[in-house]
């Protein structure tokens, strides 16, 4: 099958967009594929062929549109397409409770993707002191009774300026993402 034009030209600024939008969603399609299929070996095969699908629609593809909302109505079509070819297997669902799967998936990605947003937003306007204690509590190998000694505090008045510096954090992303209606 030969390639369209465009896809030949690396330099073409719709192509340029495609790609990097490609690559920014494409964990939260991995997500929204994933929440349709029972395992991660489904979801990577759905996942390929997705791709190649959206490459395949490329000149389809107008800049202007939402690129993760475009992406999952392919991939909720070849996730279905998918499960009809997995049709004898006992644990596949009806196509209702599949397209109820398929709407609260891409909800899903989206509520997600606001809450990191959200996350990230906070955690720069916290002071870096704070922030760099929340994030050392978080990664792995990192003890909290090791950063309290760095802090020049006891572990158990650690552990308290830790539950309240995630509390602030938490309120923080609660008022980012929170509908405009709903503050108050």
């Amino acid at each position: 099958m030969p390639e369209p034009e465009n896809l030949s030209d690396p330099s073409d600024e719709h192509y340029e967009i495609f790609v990097q939008r490609f690559t920014r969603y494409e964990p939260d399609l991995r997500r929204f594929i994933g929440s349709l299929l029972p395992d991660w070996s489904d979801t990577d095969e759905v996942l390929q062929q997705t791709a190649l699908v959206i490459w395949r629609k490329f000149d389809q593809y107008d800049p202007d549109t939402h690129f993760m909302k475009w992406a999952c109505v392919i991939a909720r079509f070849e996730a279905l397409s998918y499960r009809r070819k997995m049709a004898r297997d006992r644990l596949v669902f009806r196509e209702e409770l599949f397209e109820l799967m398929a709407d609260e998936g891409a909800d899903e990605v989206s509520e997600r993707r606001k809450e990191l947003e959200a996350l990230e937003v906070c955690l720069a306007e916290m002071p870096g002191k704070s922030r760099r204690f929340l994030t050392l509590a978080y990664t792995p190998g990192v003890k909290v009774k090791d950063m309290a000694e760095e802090a020049g505090s006891s572990a158990a008045a650690f552990y308290m300026r830790l539950k309240r510096l995630r509390r602030k954090l938490l309120s923080c992303v609660e008022s980012k993402i929170q509908p405009v209606g709903n503050q108050g």
